[in-house]
Formats: C-alpha cells, structure tokens, sequence
C-alpha cells in the first residue's frame, strides 16, 4: 500500500512534521488494515518534536488516535470484518498477560514495544523511499491508512461522527478516567482539574459525571476557562496561585478532595503546589506526562505523610478500551458526554505543523485531521 504520511525526521528541534511517500505492508497474522477517516492532533504526538520524548529511531510516522473503516483482516483475525467503523486504541490488549488477566488492559505488556518500531512480528512494516519508518504506537495515524494489531482496535457503530469517534480512542478516555478511576472523585467532592485541553475537559466531565458537587477548572486561557464551564466546571482560575485561594474559600480551608493535572507536559515543580490544593487524604492524579528526560520532582514529605495525602499515576486514565470506550460513545449518545463540542478545529493532513501550533497557542481544544 502506497500512500502519503506525516513523518518527524529530527526529534527535540521543533521542526515540525513533513508530508512524504511512505509504504505500508500488508497485514499479516493478527493485523487489520484501516482505511481512516479521522486522526486527533494528541500533545503526546507533538512531544517528539518538542524533544519531551524520544521514540528508539526516525523518522516516525505520527498518529495514534484514528477512526476508519476495516478494508482487510489478516490471518487468524476474527473478531473484525470488511466494513466495520473502527477505533484506533494505542495501547493494544493481548488479553493473555498478567495485566489483561487481572482486567487491567491499558498495563498490557504490549505497550513494551510501542515506540520501538517493530510490528508484533518484529518486523518493520512502514517504509519511506526504502528506510524504516517507525509509526507511532503501532498505528502511525498521520497517513490515510494503517495496518496495525487487531487488539488496538475497538468498533463503533455508524450512528458516530468519524471525527468524534477518532478523539474517543485517546483524549476521551485518558481524561474522564483519570477521574474516574485515578482520582477516583465521588459523590459531593471538592475537584480541581488544572489544565483543559482535550484531556482536561474530559477530566472535568469525568468529575461532573462521578458527581463532584465543586469543580474548579484550571487554565491561563481566559476562552478555555469560560468552555470548561459548558462542560461542567462550577469556577475557574488562571494559575495554581488563584486556584489555591479560591478552594480555600470555598472550602473554608480544608482544600479540595480531588485534583487531576492535565496539563501536556508536566513539570517536576508542579507537583508541590497542586499537592497544596487538597486537603488531609486528598488524591493527586495525573492525567499528563513529564518530559522524559525529567528526572526530579519538589515534594515536601513532612505533610505528604502526616496528612496521608496521594500521589496518583495514570496511563489511559485507567480504563481498559474495548469495555470503557462503548460505554463513553453509549454516554455520548445519551447526550451526557459532550465530544462534538471538543472539536475545535479540522486541519488536512498538510495542514498538521498548523494544528500544532494552534494547540500550542491555545486556540484549540481538540484539533482533528480529516481525510478524503
């Protein structure tokens, strides 16, 4: 299959992704190839080339949240046909390791190769004028098409925009189930999401949804901060500093249960002070990354211990995709999740470097590729 992808050729440089001739092999064991329709620009996708993190060889095609439709399954694939609506899921499910096992898809051992450019054969399937190419996370969805794993996709069915089921693969769950399922918000919780981007907002309706009586959304963007309160955000703040004094007052000083740090990349000094917006066995979830190469965080252990205060990892926000990814499209349906709304923007596929500097800017909550 010959087609035209957008490939990162230099990482940590901000050069941007090029659009090149790329070759895509046939699916073999195990694989599907997809004719997609949407991909979601994702910060994840952009931290190569800001030099956040570093994939193990170049160039990359990039892309990992997509929706298209199945136009061949390869052998021993039989869960899918020709012509299903699919999800692209970038964390693949084997269903037999120790983690699927104990219902805990998203720690799949597979994840162990997503970077490495190897399909599950230990081939390498994508090429551009003869060199390797690695897609990202098997799924490389910067392309019109892609051949990848058929447990890293999940169907959906035709009543779904392809633009909203693409974000649905990543942003959505990552978000709502961080939480969810990290942060675990209850009931009449006190909940601070800092960071509304594609992730944060569904953060935010995530806590809504769990039933979080306050919810203060976080962002330096005045127009993002006055979207999250369609989503369901109670009050707002600019900055940590604003955001402390505000969850002081609300709370008259016992802070908040919750807090979800969405943020694209996550800086080692944040976590001191999103640790001083919740209170005595408060949860601190996070629903972003830090850089790789970062290797220390501030935390003063005195409180952290003696207020049994938390300190919560994320992949995936916890959910497991082909159970969790129908129950927030079945949400969505109900008109109890709002995904079209997410969408602020759609790029072509030569438009990317745009979209990216729009995230950036923050002019975009959620930017979508869409192809012929």
């Amino acid at each position: 299959m010959k087609t035209r992808g957008a490939l990162l050729r230099e990482q940590g440089r901000r050069a941007g992704y090029t659009i090149d001739d790329i070759e895509i092999g046939e699916p073999r064991s195990g694989e599907v190839r997809v004719k997609l329709a949407a991909a979601g620009l994702c910060h994840s996708d952009f931290h190569y080339d800001a030099g956040d993190g570093f994939v193990d060889a170049l160039p990359m095609l990039g892309g990992h949240e997509g929706a298209g439709i199945v136009e061949e399954v390869g052998p021993g694939v039989t869960d899918l046909a020709v012509g299903d609506r699919v999800i692209t899921t970038f964390i693949p499910s084997c269903g037999h390791c120790r983690w699927c096992r104990d219902g805990r898809g998203n720690l799949c051992d597979r994840g162990a190769d997503l970077l490495t450019g190897r399909a599950m054969d230990g081939s390498r399937r994508v090429h551009s004028h003869g060199e390797p190419v690695t897609p990202m996370t098997f799924l490389g969805t910067f392309a019109p098409y892609t051949v990848c794993p058929a447990d890293s996709l999940v169907k959906f069915g035709d009543d779904i925009p392809m633009t909203v089921a693409a974000i649905a693969g990543c942003a959505v769950p990552t978000g709502w189930g961080t939480a969810v399922n990290i942060a675990q918000v209850r009931q009449g919780d006190v909940a601070v999401v800092i960071g509304t981007g594609g992730v944060g907002m569904n953060a935010v309706q995530g806590a809504r949804l769990a039933g979080a009586a306050v919810i203060v959304a976080v962002d330096p963007v005045r127009w993002k901060r006055e979207k999250a309160r369609e989503f369901g955000a109670t009050h707002t703040a600019a900055d940590l500093a604003e955001a402390h004094a505000l969850v002081a007052d609300l709370t008259a000083g016992v802070m908040a249960d919750r807090a979800i740090i969405t943020v694209g990349v996550i800086p080692g000094d944040m976590i001191e002070p999103a640790l001083g917006l919740i209170s005595k066995g408060g949860v601190l979830a996070l629903g972003g990354v830090g850089a790789m190469s970062t290797k220390q965080v501030s935390l003063s252990l005195f409180p952290f211990v003696m207020f049994e205060k938390q300190l919560r990892g994320g992949v995936y926000g916890g959910c497991k995709p082909r159970n969790d990814v129908p129950k927030l499209l079945d949400l969505y349906r109900a008109s109890r999740l709002k995904l079209d709304e997410l969408i602020t923007r759609t790029y072509r596929l030569e438009d990317i470097n745009r979209g990216y500097r729009d995230m950036e800017e923050g002019n975009t909550i959620r930017g979508v590729i869409t192809f012929d």
